[in-house]
């Protein structure tokens, strides 16, 4: 009950690539991992409690269209097994404790806590998620944020073409794969009246601004560059398949197979890579001193 209250499933996720972030900052500043234990502890720590709030808040403000949609009726905040109020303490305590405890890796890693949660909460959550279709946009900047504190918690500085790197993939990725998600659940987010891209303005119209963020997504890549070749053709060959794989499958395939292939892909694509950023680091951090 509890675990989907907090939505462990996305909490898990976004540790990858807040782990991404903090080894590739300890690899591009040669620090050893026991030099900043510590600090390795409380992003593992405060990340894991900031993300659970938002998650309860989210599940808190989002029960009426919870109730609709076949994949979150039987959240516990829609079934009565878990009250409004204990959620919402739920997610107060989460937030002071998660951000506390980031504080104590660096003010800047609480800071980018904090705005990971509030622009989940209130610009996502309760405001574009059921007034325009660029709430996909708006909740991508609360979703590329694990990155950024990863690194911060390491080094008080993300302005590093590596990290810009990372943050800028993580905003772009999101939209290809929310886009699919929207298209196989077309029906929930109807009913539910969710203005998503392709429920408002049709499969074409996904289709077209898909493409355009991939073609971004392959740009970005580029950012690594300056950092090391290996993680930055990683990237680039990611995100041409992913955009050729958009291409060819859209042509070839109805609207629900071609969605499926990319969510699919997408979920290749962000495992690959940031898995690749952080053996990359560590083997860096281990075997380069």
């Amino acid at each position: 009950m509890l675990a989907q209250t907090v939505k462990t499933g996305i909490i898990k996720s976004n540790l990858i690539p807040m782990f991404a972030g903090l080894t590739l900052a300890l690899y591009t500043y040669q620090i050893s991992l026991s030099a900043k234990l510590p600090e390795i502890l409380c992003a593992l720590i405060g990340s894991t409690l900031v993300m659970g709030a938002a998650g309860a808040f989210n599940n808190l403000y989002d029960r009426d269209i919870d109730a609709v949609m076949e994949r979150t009726k039987h959240r516990p905040t829609v079934t009565g097994a878990i009250k409004p109020k204990s959620v919402l303490w739920l997610g107060i305590v989460m937030s002071i404790l998660g951000l506390a405890v980031l504080a104590l890796a660096t003010p800047l890693a609480a800071f980018l806590g904090f705005l990971g949660l509030f622009f989940y909460v209130v610009p996502y959550t309760m405001w574009s998620k059921r007034r325009t279709i660029y709430n996909t946009e708006v909740g991508s900047i609360s979703g590329a944020m694990p990155p950024l504190i990863g690194w911060a918690a390491i080094h008080p500085d993300v302005t590093h073409p590596a990290i810009l790197g990372l943050f800028l993939i993580m905003i772009i990725w999101q939209m290809p794969h929310f886009y699919a998600i929207a298209i196989r659940k077309h029906t929930e987010y109807e009913a539910a009246n969710i203005p998503m891209l392709p429920v408002v303005k049709g499969v074409k119209r996904t289709y077209i601004q898909t493409n355009i963020y991939l073609v971004v997504l392959v740009a970005v890549s580029f950012l690594f560059g300056s950092l090391s070749v290996g993680i930055m053709l990683v990237a680039l060959l990611l995100s041409v398949a992913w955009l050729v794989l958009s291409v060819v499958g859209y042509k070839r395939m109805d609207p629900e197979k071609w969605a499926k292939a990319l969510f699919v892909f997408s979920l290749f694509h962000m495992t690959i890579l940031f898995s690749t950023v952080i053996i990359y680091s560590l083997i860096g951090i281990l075997f380069t001193r």
